[in-house]
Formats: structure tokens, C-alpha cells, sequence
């Protein structure tokens, strides 16, 4: 009896595809981004396969939801840090109530650091 191929390749979608057992299943090979998926990210994620799991999938079968997920994060984190800045500049905490008094300084810091993490968990479920 005659082996086989264990590759194929199909000229109408352009696809190789590998034998597996009594199967033929494509041979994909994605192209992902290997840039790291911060917390933003990772929560996001969870939302997504929680919430919108079609999409997630989308994402997740296209090899573009490490990017869309690490990009996410980016876009985030720069988002809190302009944001945290703006609210300490409109509070007045600043280097001179740093040094003049730090145990406020940082109580006053946290507090808006706090606010504007829930006001990018906001934006990121309601995106």
C-alpha cells in the first residue's frame, strides 16, 4: 500500500496542510507579536472571553490578539500617566507639598492614582 503525502498543498486558498493521524489539518504559522501583555492587557482579555468571546476568538484565531492586547495595554498606561498628572496638577500636589510634607504628598498621590486607575478600567470595559 502506497504512503501517504503529509503535506498537501491547496492552490485555491494558498494553504499547506499536514497529516495527522487519518487527517489533514492546515499547517498555520501566525505571525504574533511577542511584545509583553501588561495588566491592562491581561484584564482586558479576561473581559473579553468573558464578555465578548466572539471577538476574542476572532482575535485569537487571526494571531492579532497578542498585538491588540499588548497595544491596549500601551495605550492605557500612557493614558493613566497623562491622566494622573493632570489630576495632581489640578489638586496641587506637587514637589513643593512634596517636600513639605510627604506623608500627604503620598496619601494625596495615591488617592488620585486610584481614581484614574477606575476611570481606565471604565473606559477599557465601555471601549
Amino acid at each position: 500500500m502506497e504512503k501517504p503525502n503529509t503535506r498537501l498543498h491547496d492552490e485555491n486558498n494558498g494553504l499547506d496542510y499536514v497529516l495527522v493521524g487519518d487527517y489533514y489539518f492546515p499547517a498555520l504559522i501566525l505571525a504574533e507579536d511577542s511584545r509583553p501583555v501588561g495588566r491592562w492587557g491581561r484584564m482586558y482579555k479576561r473581559y473579553l472571553k468573558e464578555h465578548h468571546p466572539t471577538r476574542y476568538q476572532a482575535l485569537l484565531l487571526s494571531g492579532r490578539l497578542n498585538t491588540y492586547l499588548a497595544d491596549t495595554d500601551a495605550q492605557a498606561e500612557e493614558q493613566l500617566e497623562l491622566l494622573t498628572q493632570q489630576m495632581a496638577e489640578r489638586e496641587g500636589v506637587n514637589e513643593e507639598l512634596k517636600a513639605t510634607n510627604q506623608m500627604e504628598w503620598a496619601q494625596r498621590m495615591n488617592s488620585i492614582q486610584n481614581r484614574a486607575e477606575e476611570v481606565i478600567k471604565a473606559e477599557l470595559i465601555f471601549a
